[in-house]
């Protein structure tokens, strides 16, 4: 019984430590990458809404997230979820809104424009 006792111990542990370093980890990301900055509020926004509600994302704010970048859309994500403000959140479902908002934007932007 004592092993167990050792053992639920030692998961606790291993499972808060790799959380603070995930925590860490985003926030060390986001500096250096200037992630914070690199994205107008008002996309920031609705880009946000888009994910964690309903909505859309304009084509403007589309080329932001994009120009953004990958790295520094899942940081912002991940720092999100890790918030206790959003501790209602469901990780899995904006993790998927996320990847479905990023998959979008990138389609948008790559796709060739209608000739006039």
């Amino acid at each position: 019984m004592a092993g167990l006792y050792v053992y639920s111990v030692l998961v606790v542990l291993l499972l808060t430590c790799g959380a603070v370093m995930a925590t860490k980890e985003n926030d060390q990301i986001i500096k250096e990458k200037n992630c914070e900055t690199k994205m107008g509020l008002p996309c920031f926004l609705e880009a946000f809404t888009s994910i964690v509600e309903t909505g859309s994302i304009s084509n403007k704010c589309c080329v932001e997230l994009v120009v953004l970048g990958k790295v520094c859309h899942s940081a912002l994500v991940k720092r999100t979820l890790e918030n206790p403000l959003f501790k209602d959140l469901r990780p899995a479902t904006i993790i998927a809104k996320s990847i479905q908002t990023w998959n979008n934007c990138l389609a948008l932007i790559d796709s060739p424009s209608p000739s006039a």
